[in-house]
């Protein structure tokens, strides 16, 4: 009986096997890690699931947000952690982007645990309506009779849609000028002016003044075109085999327990794949990858990076 007894203690104290880890997980807050200021689209998307996860889990998801040095700041702030999973890292493009321009303190390809593809979205290539191009093979035609005179705009050197732009024009084969601007907003304020001629802009805010007849649209950088603009064309049809898109994803530490990373993994995808949260995202510019397990997000990190370290070796980018 003493010998039983024994056991029976031993068993109440010792560590739960990890499949016991994701019944238990969480009990206490987790430190939702933002790498960009409050107001942003990672910013809204991070809130936005984030406030769901919490009520799924039974615990508050807590964002914080640490932006500085292009997402290095936050990044590496998270990765450093410990990986328990309550710690989480929501990520864009500019994970992938910002290791080619500033060599980072962390390995964007191992350092870390993938979780969640939350969602991902084109861009809409809008011009101003003097341009005498209609389509994407127009531009491309009228860019090879005036190469580098047509100017577009960007949201910053090095971001993601200075990089989608610079895509197209290298598979292309043509040249135009960048002009940088601090933030998409401003780039576009100039296109509707006719300063610049043309910019790649997230279709929430790019698409309202395409209906309103304040810029025309090119096409989208996806590989297909959207469902819920058809009559845009995908730049893949005349540019075979480009595609550019902004995602979201949430990833943590390197080492957080299986057990742990499925239950995150499961929860964001069911969030993200209800009514509500689905409408919110695709008024975003975000379509919901419901089916973006943790394989999923380490796929698209690896080819992204890869895709993206090649723009800025043959556009010469450097970081501002």
């Amino acid at each position: 009986m003493r010998k039983i007894f024994i056991t029976v203690a031993l068993a109440a104290v010792l560590p739960l096997p990890a499949m016991g880890l994701a019944q238990q997980y969480p009990v206490k807050p987790i430190r939702l890690i933002v790498p960009f200021a409050p107001g942003g689209g990672v910013d809204f998307i991070a809130r936005l699931v984030g406030q769901r996860l919490g009520e799924a889990l039974g615990q508050p998801i807590i964002v914080e947000n640490r932006p500085g040095a292009g997402s290095a700041i936050g990044t590496e702030a998270a990765l450093r952690a410990a990986p328990d999973g309550y710690t989480l890292l929501e990520i864009s493009p500019s994970y992938v982007i910002n290791p080619s321009l500033r060599p980072p303190k962390f390995d964007p390809l191992n350092d870390y645990t993938p979780i969640a593809l939350i969602g991902k979205g084109p861009f809409v290539v809008v011009a101003h309506p003097s341009l005498p191009a209609r389509d994407a093979k127009q531009l491309i035609a009228l860019a090879r009779l005036r190469p580098g005179e047509i100017l577009y705009g960007t949201s910053g050197q090095g971001t993601i849609v200075h990089l989608s732009t610079e895509l197209l024009l290298y598979m292309a084969r043509v040249k135009m000028t960048p002009v940088h601007y601090k933030g998409g907003g401003p780039a576009l304020i100039d296109v509707m002016a006719g300063h610049v001629q043309l910019v790649c802009s997230p279709p929430q805010t790019g698409l309202p003044h395409v209906k309103a007849g304040r810029v025309r649209a090119i096409g989208m950088t996806s590989a297909q075109r959207i469902p819920t603009e058809p009559g845009i064309p995908a730049l893949a049809e005349t540019v075979p085999g480009y595609e550019a898109t902004n995602w979201h994803a949430m990833i943590g530490p390197k080492g957080i327990p299986p057990s742990v990373v499925e239950r995150i993994s499961a929860e964001v995808r069911r969030i993200v794949s209800t009514k509500d949260i689905e409408g919110t995202l695709h008024t975003s510019g975000v379509f919901p990858g419901g089916g973006g397990s943790p394989e999923a997000v380490y796929a698209l990190i690896r080819k992204d990076y890869e895709q993206w370290r090649k723009v800025v070796i043959q556009a010469g980018i450097k970081p501002e």
